[in-house]
């Protein structure tokens, strides 16, 4: 029988060309855990790995024995300690290099990531799409069957927006590059399963911003323009659970300043 997640430490195939481990570390924010993607070309020996995952010794020994140690090049989505906390655990075990857009990052003699950047690896070609808004550095990786994004599309629910300037809009055009790129292709998410086209989820994405935009906006008629983000938290999110309210703060912020920039535009 086929696996399916979640299935911890266990090597589920997704496509021709990605399977999975995923990392036992779940919470509210990480949902299931992290997840960790293995991608290998036809007839290539070697992997690409994304996202390590977090410091977590075991997790680490499970991409190890997965990839045989054959790990061509590691490549990460984003900053966040889920994502990069297992790199030097990694590397110390492999020697893989690592690429980012945060030099912090980065292992070996490698460059940063950079947008629209080709890469040809392990038998496969990864073009490196810019998609911030969930954090700046932000990426995600289109093959030729699907696209890895990060946590700027879960596999369900919604993700966490920056609260630097700028983010909502940033991540509006993140969403449209995905559906533009991403129709057709598998959904790998860094949080949550899997889904065979990318297309309806990046589409229910844009919906639900949309949806909360317009929920702020009445929101704050009844508030005052100037209403607070936590003010806002409490009455456009009182149906969510309130451990949650922090996170919901900071796409908050985002969204009143997008707002905000464009009364004053």
């Amino acid at each position: 029988m086929a696996l399916e997640h979640p299935a911890y430490g266990q090597v589920r195939a997704v496509t021709p060309t990605a399977s999975v481990l995923l990392a036992d570390n779940p919470s509210q924010m990480t949902l299931d855990g992290t997840n960790t993607w293995l991608l290998r070309g036809p007839g290539s020996d070697d992997y690409v790995v994304v996202d390590p995952g977090p410091k977590d010794k075991k997790h680490i020994a499970a991409i190890v024995e997965a990839t045989g140690g054959r790990i061509a090049l590691t490549l990460i989505t984003h900053h966040h300690p889920d994502h990069t906390g297992g790199i030097d655990h990694l590397v110390k075990a492999t020697g893989t290099p690592v690429r980012s857009v945060d030099p912090k990052y980065l292992r070996g003699e490698v460059t940063a990531l950079a947008a629209d950047e080709v890469i040809e690896v392990a038998g496969l070609r990864i073009t490196v799409l810019a998609t911030p808004g969930h954090t700046v550095d932000s990426v995600s990786f289109l093959l030729d069957d699907a696209i890895v994004t990060g946590d700027t599309v879960l596999g369900e629910g919604t993700t966490v927006l920056a609260s630097t300037a700028g983010a909502l809009a940033e991540f509006l055009s993140s969403l449209e590059l995905l559906l533009e790129r991403g129709a057709g292709k598998a959904l790998l998410p860094a949080h949550g399963t899997d889904h065979a086209d990318a297309a309806p989820v990046v589409q229910y994405y844009l919906n639900h911003r949309r949806e909360r935009l317009e929920q702020i906006r009445v929101a704050l008629i009844e508030l005052g323009q100037e209403a607070g983000a936590f003010e806002v938290v409490r009455k456009v999110y009182a149906d969510v659970d309130k451990r949650l309210w922090p996170a919901a703060r900071s796409s908050v912020k985002a969204q009143l300043e997008y707002l905000r920039a464009e009364r004053g535009s």
